[in-house]
């Protein structure tokens, strides 16, 4: 079984990395093999909603850009997690990107993410953490996966790199989510 994250962050080593990086902990004990995979900062752009995808049913976008590249891994995984940072109450614009384009893709070709286990880790610095935490789950709902619950939702708090890793709350909450995905990875495949 394989789990792979997306972080959308810019910051690369910052706060939503480090959230993925505790959930990646628990699914490695598990023996869950994991990929992360950098999108925050990648050129991909929104959906032209040209419908190509539809047209052509070829499990790609026809945008020249990473996507199609974020997509393939996400077809190989049995999970996805969606990290995101929290910007004016929403994801990243890479996310949204990915949201977008890859679920059109997904839903011109039959649903390729049809009960794969998702789950959304965000990183917020004062408010608007569910507001991210909801839009990547509306994702991950209207795209047929399954999405495991945590003993809060899977937010946590920082501003500078590495302050999300002082959140006990978060990091317990994060934990509880990598043994979920992880107890549910396996029930699905058992």
């Amino acid at each position: 079984m394989k789990v792979v994250a997306l972080n959308g962050s810019p910051r690369k080593e910052g706060n939503t990395r480090d959230a993925i990086n505790v959930v990646f902990e628990e699914l490695k004990k598990e023996g869950i093999e994991t990929e992360y995979l950098q999108l925050g900062g990648s050129d991909i752009r929104g959906c032209k909603a040209c419908y190509k995808c539809f047209e052509l049913k070829n499990r790609r976008c026809i945008q020249n850009d990473e996507l199609n590249t974020f997509v393939e891994k996400m077809i190989s995984a049995d999970g996805i997690i969606i990290g995101s940072p929290t910007y004016f109450a929403n994801v990243s614009t890479e996310v949204k990107a990915l949201i977008d384009r890859a679920g059109l893709v997904a839903r011109a070709n039959d649903h390729l993410f049809k009960r794969k286990v998702g789950t959304a880790v965000v990183s917020f610095r004062r408010a608007g953490g569910t507001d991210v935490y909801s839009s990547i789950n509306y994702f991950f709902g209207i795209s047929h996966m399954i999405i495991p619950g945590s003993s809060y939702w899977s937010i946590g708090q920082g501003r500078n790199p590495g302050e999300v890793l002082k959140d006990e709350e978060s990091v317990t909450t994060f934990r509880h989510l990598g043994e979920n995905m992880a107890w549910l990875l396996k029930k699905i495949h058992a």
